[in-house]
């Protein structure tokens, strides 16, 4: 019998060699595999000695010979594949231990070349991966390090490897092939990715989770590996484990804040802003945020997008939060946190989504992010009253936050902080509706801002009766003029964004 070990990750793999010996198998190997299990006085027998050629281009060829294939994809129950190995002189081989190039690591480094890349793409690897797990009833092919425990352990013990067992580690093969296809596939692209007609997505698992969203649900976190930054990639600094939900809202709370070239704060609850705020103060923003809706603040999470400070870890003093995100802390800051025994404390990285991706029965949805930048300068005022300068900025400051709010959505805002949201209702009247009733006195001379078009004039004169003095809306209805007569008759400044943001 033998055994075929061609490893990039080489943890445990002496060992493993040794318990593969201990059952009588034959050590074949590549060149620095080799070289590592001959240093542990292992015998081996390099593959070139095998099949009596050389490895060429630099390596690019070791292992693509009939000798390994044929030996590795032969059914040993068929006389006609048995015969042409004694005819070619061929010994079959029952073991294949192979990972792979470390592509990943090299193209997330910051001065990677194309040739570094290119060079780093396996060929000989994912194909004697791919023959021994399409022939797992004969080969066991092992490609986690993770396995070699077991499967030395059972070989050496005289015991065999199940057929579910084979097929188990042949799915794994396949996979570990297929995530590595599918990232250099991805490092290859340009673009968003919907021109292609075939797109796979491939994450590598970080851990399980407690549960889904409900208890009876099982759930797991996974990482894009090309990816850099965001929630998946968060140093906890502080607390429990993070359940399903509590990474929902920490990533709404982070990419909230992250549209926001001003120090911002967010308080998200269910993945919705409840609160939003920017100001050169970061204390300020906190409290401004807070004050948005300090009721639905309560056990909420907390969103920075600079260094969080001691005097804003004070001001957060009395009010129950489950996590706090922010690209860094004040030593002391965190030391204050850390008091907390209920709050997570993140530390997150920027990230850059290109695609969003929502999966639908018998499928999935694949669109580019919602990262259109917000010009006032370019929006069309449609009312005899014109917004004034500082409306302007609280209107393009609510519609950055209308981004993040599910539809049918409707932000007040007034001094860049938000001051009453409705979120999704199944009629835009309701919406402005919950946002009066959430700002109460504070919606006097506040504006408005939609993420989609206003159909009817009633939104218009129930925002009036509120005490909004501007409104940005997309505009397009086919009683876009009706509307703007409404607005004119109560004096309410009225611009046309032209872009909708709709969040389902």
């Amino acid at each position: 019998m033998k055994a075929l070990l061609s490893a990039y990750a080489r943890r445990g793999l002496v060992d493993f060699a040794r318990a593969l010996l201990d059952h009588g198998f034959e050590l074949v190997s590549t060149g620095g595999t080799g070289a590592e299990l001959s240093e542990a006085g292992l015998p081996v027998t390099q593959v070139s000695d095998l099949i009596s050629f050389p490895e060429i281009l630099d390596g690019r060829v070791k292992t693509l010979h009939p000798k390994i294939h044929a030996g590795i994809l032969a059914r040993r129950g068929v006389p006609n594949d048995t015969a042409q190995l004694s005819e070619h002189q061929i010994d079959t081989i029952d073991l294949v231990a192979c990972n792979l190039y470390p592509f990943v690591q090299t193209v997330t480094e910051s001065d990677v070349t194309l040739d570094d890349a290119l060079e780093n793409i396996d060929i000989g690897g994912p194909t004697m991966i791919r023959a021994a797990a399409k022939n797992f009833p004969d080969v066991v092919v092992v490609v986690d390090p993770t396995d070699y425990g077991w499967v030395g352990e059972r070989l050496s013990g005289g015991s065999s490897v199940t057929l579910e067992e084979r097929r188990s580690l042949a799915q794994k093969a396949f996979q570990h092939v297929a995530l590595y296809d599918t990232t250099v596939s991805h490092y290859l692209g340009d673009g968003d990715g919907l021109s292609r007609d075939e797109i796979t997505l491939g994450y590598t698992k970080l851990h399980d989770l407690r549960y889904g969203e409900n208890p009876h649900q099982k759930a797991s976190l996974y990482l894009d590996p090309l990816s850099t930054g965001g929630i998946v990639r968060a140093k906890q600094l502080h607390g429990i484990e993070l359940s399903y939900t509590n990474i929902l809202d920490a990533d709404a709370a982070w990419r909230v804040v992250s549209d926001f070239s001003e120090p911002a704060t967010a308080i998200i609850k269910h993945t919705n802003p409840c609160g939003l705020a920017v100001h050169a103060d970061q204390p300020t923003a906190y409290r401004r945020a807070f004050e948005g809706d300090s009721v639905s603040a309560y056990g909420g999470i907390l969103g920075f997008n600079r260094t969080v400070t001691v005097a804003t870890a004070n001001a957060m003093r009395g009010i129950l939060y489950h996590i706090v995100v922010a690209p860094d802390y004040e030593p002391e800051a965190v030391e204050i946190l850390k008091k907390r025994k209920q709050l997570r404390v993140l530390q997150v990285s920027p990230s850059q989504e290109v695609l969003d991706v929502r999966r639908v029965s018998g499928g999935a949805l694949l669109q580019t992010a919602d990262a259109i930048g917000e010009d006032a300068s370019a929006w069309e005022v449609v009312t005899e009253r014109r917004p004034t300068g500082a409306q302007l900025d609280d209107m393009s400051f609510a519609v950055k936050a209308i981004k993040h709010i599910t539809s049918n959505s409707v932000v007040l805002a007034n001094d860049n902080a938000m001051v009453g949201m409705g979120a999704g209702q199944p009629n835009r009247v309701t919406s402005v509706h919950l946002a009066l009733r959430i700002a109460g006195d504070k919606a006097k001379d506040s504006v408005l801002a939609t993420d989609g078009f206003i159909p009817f004039e009633d939104n218009v004169e129930l925002a009036a009766e509120g005490g909004v003095a501007a409104i940005a809306q997309p505009g397009g209805s086919l009683r876009d003029e009706e509307v703007i007569k409404a607005a004119d008759r109560l004096n309410v400044a009225m611009a046309f964004t032209g872009v909708r943001h709709f969040r389902h």
